[in-house]
């Protein structure tokens, strides 16, 4: 699969709340709806900056992930990252 090369970026009305071992909570005062994050989804919501690419994003979480990734975490990340875009949580920059 190939990644696009989209730089995400987050809604900055979204409210981010780092938990304990790096579960998160967002909060979309619009909606009033909240989202739970596991570890590796906060671990991608916080290089959705506008300066990271997908790719760059799976190359760095790939750095931090001493066990390695699955083959198919490219096609998870994408979906994630559309289920985000779908709920207006995150917009995306071209360059």
């Amino acid at each position: 699969m190939e990644i696009k090369n989209d730089y995400p970026v987050v809604n900055p009305m979204i409210v981010y709340r780092e938990e304990f071992d790096d579960w998160a909570v967002l909060f979309d005062p619009d909606s009033s709806e909240t989202f739970g994050l596991d570890p590796v989804s906060s671990f991608i919501w916080k290089k959705l900056d506008g300066k990271h690419s997908i790719q760059e994003i799976l190359s760095e979480l790939k750095d931090e992930c001493e066990g390695g990734v699955p083959e198919d975490a490219p096609k998870h990340i994408e979906d994630f990252i559309s289920d985000l875009k779908n709920r207006g949580l995150i917009g995306y920059e071209e360059k």
